[in-house]
């Protein structure tokens, strides 16, 4: 046999053509895209960046209550294995408990799926369910994944408005108006983000009925389920329609500030008769990524379970509700700056005056902002916003820090043109 000649180390393969898988090409992610790109390059040369586009407790000192972090180290010992490609049962059972409590009928543990955050449940949802070509309804403005996800997953993301001047609330003509024979599922994203609203009862009801006319499958983001202010009421689609089929969908991340565990469920909840296919194949993807994140699936029970401490932080006197209240205040004092109030989330989604902002391209009024200013933001069509007039503000950091920074976007909005 000849001898196989060493391999210089200094050498480089190089690719002639190594092209990105053509599923990709609809797939966009601009919050995460060449904005924080252009962020870090800025700390990579020295600059500190006031960042307050990502809905991240932890760097603002809201940390995960002791208690949940205790019980997961006490438990991780128990942890060193994979788990039931569902998670594990003590955690699910404590999910489905929950819903139980609060009307949802006929959920056990056998309908719940936990995930390494809802992100990868959104895209195993789709994965499970579209074909290409399909249709999906999504809120615009909407969390982004799910239309990175649709397309990914060869579907067709539809956005149905959500009207500013109604608060936010879904155009429900103009949802029914997008519907085809293409057509296979309806998200809600309530509380919603970006623009924090609320949806009333008459308004979910109305979303649930297209979608029991229509015979879609309903898909509901309750990540922000608790915070919410003012004495605003959420109401989970799953009480309201126990006879539809429903996958609803929230986590530890933002209720319990526990966003690095990636801990979060999917319930299925309603008839799954002629679902049989669809949640045989929600049980293949869980399979086939074996499971989710162990330890972080000790943290569930605790969590929905114990002292729900994000209560005092969001009413009067606590800090979400009075950093909203102070943020609010100030950014809608710029000329030419308005914001709904948000009802819920963390996140004030403002609309910049087009007689006063003329702005053509708001993800490069985000980038000279943070070249000029230091400050990072989320610009409007990030979030498939159809006109870039709005930019999106997490309110997570303190008030002091909130003041600097709409000091900065005010001093920027004074001379920026395009």
């Amino acid at each position: 046999m000849a001898a196989v000649a060493a391999r210089d180390p200094e050498q480089r393969i190089v690719f002639s053509l190594l092209p990105q898988a053509s599923r990709l090409k609809n797939v966009r992610y601009d919050i995460r895209g060449p904005v924080l790109r252009r962020a870090q390059e800025l700390e990579s040369a020295g600059h500190r960046i006031l960042k307050l586009n990502l809905g991240n407790p932890a760097p603002w000192g809201l940390n995960t209550p002791e208690p949940i972090v205790r019980d997961m180290m006490q438990n991780i010992d128990a942890a060193q294995g994979y788990s039931d490609a569902r998670g594990i049962h003590s955690a699910r059972l404590a999910v489905a408990q929950y819903y139980q409590e609060r009307g949802v009928r006929d959920v056990g543990p056998d309908d719940v799926f936990l995930g390494n955050g809802v992100s990868e449940l959104i895209v195993m949802s789709m994965q499970a369910l579209l074909n290409p070509g399909d249709e999906v309804l999504i809120p615009s403005p909407d969390y982004p994944l799910w239309t990175g996800a649709v397309n990914l997953c060869g579907g067709r993301a539809m956005h149905y408005r959500c009207e500013e001047s109604a608060g936010w609330a879904p155009d429900l003509e103009h949802l029914a108006s997008l519907i085809t024979d293409r057509t296979r599922a309806l998200v809600i994203i309530n509380p919603n983000n970006p623009t924090g609203a609320v949806y009333s009862e008459e308004t979910l009801l109305g979303l649930l009925d297209i979608a029991r006319r229509h015979q879609l499958l309903v898909l509901c983001d309750e990540i922000y389920e608790k915070i919410i202010y003012d004495g605003a009421v959420h109401h989970h689609a799953a009480v309201l329609a126990p006879d539809l089929l429903i996958l609803t969908m929230g986590g530890l991340s933002k209720t319990y500030r526990a966003a690095g565990f990636r801990s979060g469920w999917l319930v299925v909840t309603g008839p799954a008769v002629g679902a049989e296919e669809y949640l045989e194949g929600l049980q293949l993807l869980a399979n086939m990524r074996l499971c989710p994140n162990v330890p972080a699936q000790f943290a569930i029970q605790t969590a929905l379970g114990g002292y729900q401490s994000i209560t005092s932080l969001v009413r009067p006197g606590g800090r979400l509700h009075d950093q909203r209240e102070s943020a609010w205040s100030k950014l809608t004092d710029i000329p030419g700056v308005e914001c709904t109030k948000p009802d819920g989330a963390l996140y004030l989604f403002a609309r910049l005056d087009p007689a006063v902002h003329k702005i053509r391209d708001d993800q490069q009024l985000v980038i000279d902002l943070l070249n000029q200013q230091h400050l990072l933001l989320s610009h409007g069509t990030g979030f498939n916003f159809p006109t870039p007039d709005h930019l999106r503000l997490v309110f997570l950091a303190p008030t002091d820090v909130m003041d600097d920074a709409i000091g900065r976007l005010g001093r920027f909005l004074e001379t920026y043109r395009q």
